[in-house]
C-alpha cells in the first residue's frame, strides 16, 4: 500500500461517521405538508410484518385429487391480488409455488386498524365467491342450489353499488347493481321474459349462500340486474369487490396462518433496536480494553459498517426501494456485525504477535492486516456464499438469484420464506460493508494514525511498552 498521510484518519472517520448519521436519519424538507426526501434513512424502511404486525397465510386447493393448472393457479393468484386491492391493502406480498400448488399471501396489519380482523379477511380471500343466477329457489337435502343456471359471474361486465327506494318503506337502501355482457344480456332477457309470464323467481346465490329471490314481473332486456337484500353500505360494497374480482377457478383451504399483534411486533423490534446498541457500546469498549487505538479503530469501521448496511436496507436514495426488514434479517445484521468484529479482532490480534516477534510498528501493521487478510476472507466468503444461496432458495420465483439456483432446487418448488430471504440479504450486504470498512478503511486509518508521534508506542497496538 502506497503511504498514507496523517489526514487520512480524519477524512476516513468523518465521512464514516457523517454518513452514518445520514444513513440512519436521511435528508428531508418539509414545506407545509409536502415532503421531499433527498437521503432515505432508518425511518424509511419497510418492515416486515413480523415487526409491524399483519397476516401470513398459505392456501392450497381444497382437493387434492383435482389436478390443477398452473394457469389456474396464475389466474387464482390474480384474482387474490384484486381482492386485496378492493380492501385498500395494497402494501402485499402473493407468490404462486406452481410445483407445490401452494399462494403465499403476506399482508401488513397497521396499528390504527382496531376493527380489523385478520380471520375475516383471510376467510374473505380464499372464498371461492362463484355467483350465479338460478331459476327458482329449490335446494336439495344438503341446501345446495338445484336451480338452472341462468347467469355467473362471467356473464357481469361490472358491479357497483347503488341506492334504491324499499317497496314498502321507500326508504332508500343500498343494493348491487350489475351491468352484463352481451351474451348476459340476451340469457338475462330470455330467462325474464319466460319467467315473467308465470311471475316466476330468480334466486341469486353466492357460492351456496342464496343472496336474494326477486319475484320476474316483465321482461329485462337492457343489461342491467339489480340485487336487493337487507344489505348494509359495507355489505354490498363488499359483494360488489367480490363480483368485480371473479370467482377462483377453483375452491381453496387455508395451509398455514398465522398473524402478529403491531404492539408485539413493534416492541420486539424497539427491544432488539436497545440491545444492540448496548451491545455495540459493550463491544468497543472491549475492544478498547484489549487491543487499545486497533480497537479505536474498530469502533469506528463498525460503525460505517452498520450504516452501510442501513442505507442498503432503505435504499438510500428516492429512486430506490426499500427492502423489507423482518426480524431475521435484524438477526443477519448483528450476525454480520460479530464476523466485523471478528475481523478486527484477528486483524488487531496478528498486529501484537508481529510487535512481539521483533517487528517495527509500520512493519507489524502492513503484516498484521495481510496475515490477518486470508483468514477474514475465508470465513467472509463461507458466509456470504451461504447467504447467497438462502436468497436463491428462499426468494421469490422470478429473481435471479432464484433462477440461477433452480438446477439445484427444482423438485422443492418455490418456497418463498420472505423472513430466511431477508435473513440471506443484510447478511450479505453486513459482510460487503465488514469488507469495505473492517479491512480498506480500519487499514487506511490505523496506517494514519501510526504517522503521528504520540500514537507511535508499540503499548497503543498491543506490544511491549517502548522506552
Amino acid at each position: 500500500m502506497k503511504r498514507v498521510g496523517k489526514p487520512v484518519f480524519f477524512i476516513v472517520a468523518i465521512f464514516i461517521i457523517v454518513f452514518t448519521a445520514v444513513a440512519f436519519f436521511g435528508i428531508s424538507t418539509q414545506f407545509g405538508d409536502v415532503e421531499t426526501v433527498y437521503i432515505k434513512g432508518a425511518g424509511d424502511i419497510r418492515w416486515g410484518i413480523d415487526i409491524r404486525g399483519g397476516v401470513d397465510v398459505t392456501f392450497k386447493p381444497a382437493d387434492d385429487a383435482v389436478d390443477v393448472t398452473d394457469a389456474q393457479m396464475s389466474a387464482a393468484e390474480a384474482i387474490i391480488k384484486t381482492r386485496l386491492v378492493s380492501q385498500n391493502i395494497n402494501d402485499y406480498e402473493v407468490y404462486t409455488d406452481y410445483s407445490g400448488q401452494r399462494i403465499i399471501v403476506r399482508f401488513p396489519w397497521k396499528s390504527d386498524e382496531t376493527n380489523f380482523d385478520p380471520a375475516a379477511a383471510v376467510e374473505e380471500l380464499g372464498e371461492t365467491a362463484s355467483l350465479t343466477f338460478r331459476d327458482g329457489q329449490g335446494v336439495d337435502d344438503e341446501g345446495m342450489p338445484t336451480g338452472e343456471v341462468i347467469l355467473n359471474g362471467s356473464d357481469v361486465l361490472t358491479a357497483s353499488v347503488v341506492f334504491i327506494p324499499n317497496e314498502l318503506t321507500q326508504i332508500t337502501e343500498p343494493a348491487v347493481s350489475l351491468e352484463l355482457t352481451d351474451s348476459g344480456i340476451e340469457k338475462f332477457a330470455e330467462a325474464t321474459g319466460r319467467l315473467a309470464e308465470s311471475n316466476g323467481v330468480i334466486s341469486i346465490w353466492m357460492d351456496d349462500t342464496m343472496i336474494s329471490a326477486p319475484q320476474v314481473n316483465e321482461q329485462i332486456s337492457d343489461g342491467m340486474a339489480i340485487i336487493s337484500g337487507n344489505f348494509t353500505t359495507e355489505s354490498a360494497t363488499e359483494l360488489a369487490d367480490k363480483i368485480n374480482a371473479g370467482a377462483l377457478p377453483f375452491e381453496l383451504v387455508t395451509d398455514t396462518f398465522r398473524t402478529i399483534s403491531p404492539k408485539l411486533g413493534m416492541g420486539a423490534r424497539d427491544a432488539m433496536f436497545l440491545s444492540c446498541v448496548i451491545a455495540y457500546i459493550l463491544i468497543v469498549i472491549f475492544m478498547i480494553i484489549f487491543y487499545r487505538l486497533p480497537g479505536v479503530v474498530a469502533g469506528i469501521a463498525l460503525l460505517g459498517q452498520i450504516g452501510g448496511t442501513i442505507a442498503a436496507i432503505s435504499g438510500f436514495f428516492p429512486f430506490f426501494s426499500s427492502f423489507t426488514l423482518t426480524v431475521p434479517g435484524i438477526a443477519g445484521i448483528i450476525l454480520a456485525v460479530g464476523v466485523g468484529v471478528d475481523a478486527n479482532i484477528i486483524t488487531a490480534s496478528r498486529i501484537r504477535e508481529e510487535l512481539y516477534n521483533g517487528k517495527s510498528l509500520d512493519g507489524a501493521i502492513d503484516a498484521g492486516f495481510k496475515r490477518g487478510f486470508t483468514a477474514v476472507f475465508d470465513g467472509n466468503i463461507t458466509m456470504v456464499l451461504i447467504a447467497l444461496i438462502l436468497m436463491g432458495a428462499f426468494g421469490t420465483p422470478d429473481s435471479f438469484l432464484a433462477v440461477l439456483l433452480k438446477p439445484l432446487f427444482f423438485a422443492f418448488g418455490a418456497t418463498t420464506e420472505g423472513t430466511i430471504y431477508s435473513f440471506g440479504y443484510t447478511l450479505v450486504v453486513g459482510v460487503i460493508f465488514n469488507f469495505l470498512m473492517g479491512i480498506t478503511a480500519s487499514r487506511l486509518m490505523l496506517k494514519s494514525l501510526s504517522k503521528f508521534k504520540c500514537f507511535r508506542n508499540p503499548a497503543l497496538y498491543g506490544g511491549a511498552k517502548s522506552c
